[in-house]
């Protein structure tokens, strides 16, 4: 790519910087469409913000459900400004981004680009505008520059969120795009809020508009998202940033209830050698497994159930009569889960296999994990032990005195008991899980279980597969596809998180209106 580059400057470098300096010379000040110059209507604004009322001025218009936002048509008063702001744009160098929040392309930083419309758009923006946005806000806006360009092509998303972060106050973006539909996706989404200041559902969607800015108040209520794009064809390109100030007070951040955790079901290894392929129940393929499992922490174990059990359990899966929660709220998941109540018969036998005595034995086989008290402690457990046992003593001698607490301690290792949580979850498009604060505090070591079911014809483009991060990094550590009847083991620490990437458009069928859909069976084991 570089050496094209070099190969074409040769020949029209004099032309272009004619042709830049020359339109660097007729830009001058960006002239902003009537309601922003306008003292009348600024005070109008300024007064139905502070009261939280609608207001339509023009092409300016104000509403506050569910949270303050401010829609300006023909932002920009010179139709050739705006072609041409477009076509700097676009001749930017892009970079694709995604995580498990978006999937998109941006700009980098144009806080110090040079190109002469960008410049005129910054200065209008970061100047004249800021002070229009301070005096309706009523706050001291700063000076500081924070303004980047994004490209939303088909399937990209950015999703549920609320922009908090240190220093931002109000957010912007001015849209550069063709006649667009709601149709194509690429909507701003804007989401209501319950008593705990949690995102519930989207009550607003904003349509992109050429030379359109929106904006809004960064509160602890802002949670909006883009829709993912549908369109194959169109490109939803825009400006987007934030002005700095005094942020908003916040209330303390809520805490989702804890998840039930249980211990074993009381089943011997009968349920074993009537659901499970006999290959893995033998003795010396367990250590071959266990082996492998300790080296790199995590393995796939294929084609895991007994061919007839996994047919009849994806058949079952697909019936009717099972009722199907959506699990929220949107700014950390949003998948469907089984009521336990409505599984069917084999369903559930599956279920209660994976929460069996005798399985937690197996999977103690097959990591070295102590899942189970039959299971032999490893030489660092061992170790561990007698380390424990010696300070026992000392501290039995030191204090005598006090043998009801030695004896409450021992107590306490004793009722320690390995416990697991689990659901049957449902994929289908718009699917998805996302890193949040309270998981990364409330991180454990733990053992992951996955067990996939109606995912032959699954393509990894579509998402839905699992993605291992380190806490506060983007290193990706590990990413478990899903496979039909392929159980996926993965040992996490306190410093890895996991995320399900977004189900996108690619999974619906082109002649149809019917999308791809699967299962899973995903349980969490603890020592």
């Amino acid at each position: 790519m570089s050496s094209k580059r070099a190969q074409n400057e040769s020949g029209d470098t004099d032309r272009k910087k004619k042709k830049k300096s020359s339109s660097n010379s007729s830009v001058g000040t960006v002239e902003l469409c009537g309601a922003v110059e306008e003292e009348e209507v600024k005070g109008a604004v300024k007064e139905a913000w502070s009261n939280s009322t609608q207001l339509s001025k023009g092409d300016l218009e104000l509403d506050c459900h569910p949270f303050p936002h401010c829609i300006i048509k023909n932002f920009l008063s010179s139709q050739t400004f705006v072609e041409n702001l477009q076509r700097e744009l676009l001749e930017l160098n892009f970079n694709e981004k995604s995580n498990d929040l978006y999937k998109f392309k941006q700009s980098d930083d144009l806080k110090k680009r040079k190109e002469p419309h960008i410049a005129a758009i910054r200065a209008a923006l970061f100047g004249r505008f800021r002070s229009w946005l301070g005096d309706v806000l009523g706050v001291e806006l700063e000076p500081t520059v924070d303004i980047s360009c994004a490209k939303y092509e088909y399937t990209d998303v950015l999703l549920c969120h609320d922009d908090e972060l240190e220093g931002r106050r109000a957010a912007f973006i001015l849209y550069l795009v063709p006649p667009w539909q709601s149709s194509d996706g690429g909507t701003l989404d804007l989401y209501s809020t319950d008593s705990n200041f949690q995102p519930e559902s989207v009550v607003k969607s904003l349509v992109p508009s050429w030379n359109t800015l929106v904006l809004f108040e960064v509160s602890p209520v802002s949670f909006h998202q883009v829709s993912e794009v549908l369109s194959q064809d169109k490109c939803r390109l825009s400006l987007s940033g934030w002005f700095h100030g005094p942020s908003l007070e916040r209330p303390p951040r809520f805490k989702e209830p804890s998840i039930l955790k249980h211990p074993h079901l009381p089943r011997d290894e009968t349920v074993l050698f009537e659901w499970i392929n006999p290959l893995y129940l033998d003795i010396s393929y367990q250590e071959k497994i266990q082996t492998e499992f300790e080296d790199s922490s995590e393995i796939q174990l294929k084609d895991f159930l007994k061919e007839e059990k996994f047919r009849e359990v994806s058949e079952a899966l697909r019936q009717t009569g099972m009722r199907w929660m959506k699990r929220g709220p949107p700014n950390k998941r949003c998948y469907e889960s089984a009521f336990l109540d409505s599984l069917p018969e084999c369903v559930n036998a599956c279920w209660e296999l994976l929460r069996s005595e005798a399985f937690f034995l197996l999977l103690s086989n097959f990591t070295g994990l102590r899942l189970h008290y039959l299971c032999p402690a490893d030489e660092e457990d061992e170790e561990e032990e007698a380390k424990d046992n010696k300070e026992e003593v000392a501290g039995t001698s030191a204090e005598s005195s006090s043998p009801s607490k030695a004896g409450a301690d021992n107590e306490g290792k004793k009722l320690s008991t390995p416990v697991c949580c689990g659901e049957v979850r449902r994929w289908s498009h718009g699917s998805y899980t996302l890193l949040h604060d309270a998981e990364a505090a409330q991180a454990e070591y733990a053992l992951d279980l996955i067990l996939p079911f109606g995912c032959t014809d699954w393509e990894t483009e579509f998402g839905g597969f699992m993605c291992y991060v380190a806490n506060e990094e983007d290193e990706e550590l590990l990413t478990v596809y899903p496979e039909d009847n392929s159980l996926a083991l993965v040992y996490r620490d306190k410093e890895t998180l996991k995320f399900v990437k977004h189900v996108n458009h690619k999974c619906c069928h082109v002649d149809t209106s019917t999308c791809r859909e699967f299962y899973d069976f995903s349980f969490v084991y603890y020592e």
